[in-house]
């Protein structure tokens, strides 16, 4: 069985040069699979995919999977003021979602104009469980809410064969959190039903089979759950696609399933802003960088650091710096910034160090890097078609695509 990394670009934008080199080495590197959804950042993320597959001879060489069913940015602001479409649920202040067939004509009609192209190789229904979430919050029984998503998910599937029909899309599938939950879970989502609802629908859109195609879900070391759905897919010929590969949750705790190198330069660094702090009026700002010294160890994985630092940090080190001069206040942002980088590779370190301790009590030595360890999993498994990574960074893809699949 034959297994293909796939491009992931939750967090990745169209301004930003280093997303582009990344991807530019992907494709560059072999990789012909790029995940992308029309709410990735506010559709940043399906325009910086345009960009780069546009400099290409051959672009359409590269599938392209997309999904629709969230509503955030800029598309919840215009819902908030006119909403025109049917099943519109609420997930939180900042994240509404719908899979109504005409929302999904309409993101499909967005989605294809930024990636510049008159066709998708796959769409995927994006988490269509935040039914569930609503239903439940409304009090409604949890077999009542299951059988009305199913439902949803049958209309939605019988205007995606029509898309198909008419050659906008060439397949559909389910990219879903919920395929990597236990049976008894109130949001897990029933994929054993998912086939007989796909060649209704292909009956009821007057095509002679179905269309269905791909699942998509967590699988990794800590979270092996989507493994059943995996061998049910592969039964029933659908292609799997696992996420999250390297981000595992183990008991309400996100783990970085990858390792990284001890900063060098750390404690120069640390020492020169707090050299550059001693004196009295700055006394805030040297408490403050002493603190993250001595709390560095706090953190389990970086996305929990590089959240505090934004929100807590950020904030009190710019008004803290204020009564400086221009020019004192520029050499000692240049500092802290050289610090702070530094300071996340440290946190990044000491974080994965933690994980392979927790990965060495759970699962056994992992005698090599982590990132390898997860992914010759995946591979082992034989369970999975495609292993989807994000890889924000030449360094990552450089990281990834070395590893022999």
């Amino acid at each position: 069985m034959s297994v293909e990394f796939g491009f992931g670009t939750y967090r990745v934008v169209d301004q930003n040069l280093e997303h582009i080199q990344a991807l530019q080495l992907a494709v560059d590197s072999g990789i012909r699979i790029i995940d992308t959804s029309s709410n990735y950042m506010d559709g940043a993320s399906e325009r910086m995919i345009a960009k780069v597959l546009g400099e290409l001879d051959q672009p359409h060489t590269i599938e392209i999977i997309s999904k629709f069913g969230y509503i955030q940015g800029t598309l919840l602001e215009q819902i908030k003021v006119d909403n025109p479409f049917n099943e519109v649920v609420k997930y939180s202040e900042s994240c509404y979602h719908c899979i109504d067939a005409e929302f999904m004509r309409e993101q499909l009609r967005q989605s294809l104009q930024r990636l510049q192209r008159d066709t998708l190789e796959c769409y995927l229904l994006h988490n269509p469980e935040y039914y569930m979430y609503d239903a439940l919050n409304k009090g409604i029984a949890v077999e009542v809410a299951r059988d009305t998503m199913l439902q949803r998910i049958y209309n939605v599937f019988v205007a995606l064969e029509q898309e198909v029909e008419a050659g906008r899309i060439q397949s559909y599938g389910i990219s879903s959190n919920s395929f990597a939950k236990a049976s008894h879970e109130p949001d897990f989502l029933p994929y054993e039903d998912l086939m007989i609802l796909a060649r209704n629908a292909a009956e009821e859109a007057g095509n002679t089979q179905h269309h269905f195609s791909t699942v998509e879900l967590p699988i990794n070391l800590l979270e092996q759950e989507g493994l059943q759905c995996a061998t049910w897919a592969k039964k029933e010929g659908l292609r799997v696609i696992a996420n999250r590969v390297l981000n595992a949750q183990k008991e309400g705790v996100m783990l970085r399933l990858a390792d990284y190198d001890a900063p060098h330069q750390y404690d120069y660094h640390l020492n020169t802003v707090l050299e550059l702090c001693e004196h009295e009026s700055l006394q805030p700002i040297y408490n403050i960088i002493e603190q993250l010294d001595s709390n560095r160890h706090q953190f389990m994985w970086i996305g929990e650091y590089d959240a505090f630092i934004y929100t807590q940090v950020i904030p009190h080190l710019h008004k803290s710096m204020s009564i400086l001069e221009d020019e004192d206040q520029a050499v000692l942002i240049e500092n802290i910034t050289l610090f702070l980088d530094q300071l996340k590779k440290m946190v990044a370190y000491e974080c994965s160090q933690k994980t392979r301790a927790q990965l060495n009590e759970t699962i056994g030595l992992c005698d090599k890097r982590l990132q390898h360890c997860a992914i010759d999993f995946l591979i082992k498994s034989q369970k999975v078609d495609v292993i989807l990574v994000g890889m924000r960074k030449p360094s990552y893809v450089a990281d990834i695509t070395a590893i022999n699949l």
